[in-house]
């Protein structure tokens, strides 16, 4: 189903699938002998959503018929990469005194469990509503606990989220660490623009951000990936996505690097190629997974 200004979802309608799907992968990348990323929290969420593809996809049981042939290793490799940039990010911030931290559009994201983070950090997740309120039920049921102050808060980033930040103790005078992972393309142009004006906005003076996005997004709809998300085996077993596009907004928007550095962030910017060197890992590149290994991965300092 196309993209509207005013659509919503769950783990496993729209845009919410990839949240799903995502945390599969992590739990297949997590398996491997000597592994980049552990998320021991991933593959249980995964299983407790009941899709029987999305738990073969992460105990690496899906084969070629299943996928369309499209090699699910090159998946997990670049969430692999993609993870570890996010959680160095967050280290490398709290390590230089940063104790407040925001991860937008969270999905099933656990950092705020599985991370060791300084006793004195908080950590702010925003997502939808249902998604939150499902993993949050998910963990506690799991026994799991936060390894930081958490404020979990189920509200759509397309709502008023700022003043929902502020009133569970958001603290705009501290210096923050931020993260939008995967978020870029399921914003339209200005939405991202006013994303990006608005971190500005609540940031104090040695705020950080991190965002992977893509210079055209384009490449994230292909003939490959449509082939792929076509897969009958895959509809079969409750995954209905027709067109990658469909989820996201085409068009063309700033470039994210540039946008940062002119609002008085210092910018550093990475190809997903560039990490995958930095980790000592091979990049095989197939278009069905676009959306991770032509990734340009930004990390900025506010002035």
């Amino acid at each position: 189903m196309q993209r509207k200004d005013n659509d919503s979802w769950d783990l496993l309608t729209g845009v919410g699938t990839t949240a799903t799907g995502i945390a599969a992968a992590r739990a297949l990348a997590s398996r491997r002998p000597d592994p980049l990323i552990s998320d021991p929290f991933a593959r249980p969420l995964v299983k407790a959503l009941g899709v029987d593809y999305y738990l073969k996809m992460a105990d690496g049981e899906l084969r070629g018929e299943d996928t369309d042939s499209f090699d699910l290793e090159v998946m997990a490799d670049g969430m692999a990469v993609r993870t570890q940039f996010f959680d160095e990010f967050f280290l490398d911030a709290t390590e230089t005194g940063l104790r407040q931290a925001v991860i937008l559009a969270s999905g099933l994201d656990t950092r705020a469990y599985r991370m060791h983070w300084p006793a004195d950090t908080t950590v702010f997740e925003l997502d939808q509503p249902e998604v939150i309120d499902f993993k949050v039920r998910t963990l506690a049921d799991m026994k799991a606990t936060p390894t930081a102050h958490l404020h979990s808060i189920g509200i759509d980033l397309r709502s008023d989220w700022p003043s929902a930040l502020l009133a569970h103790g958001f603290d705009t005078g501290q210096p923050t660490a931020w993260i939008a992972e995967g978020l870029h393309g399921y914003l339209a142009a200005d939405a991202q623009d006013r994303l990006l004006d608005t971190i500005t906005g609540l940031s104090a003076p040695n705020s950080r951000i991190a965002v992977d996005w893509h210079p055209d997004l384009n490449i994230t709809s292909n003939a490959r990936s449509r082939e792929v998300s076509r897969c009958e085996r895959q509809r079969s077993n409750g995954v209905d996505i027709k067109d990658p596009s469909d989820m996201i907004y085409l068009g063309p928007r700033n470039n994210i690097g540039d946008y940062l550095r002119v609002r008085g962030w210092q910018v550093q910017t990475h190809t997903a190629e560039q990490r995958f060197a930095a980790n000592k890992m091979a990049f095989h590149h197939d278009d069905a997974a676009a959306g991770l290994l032509r990734a340009h991965y930004t990390s900025a300092t506010l002035s």
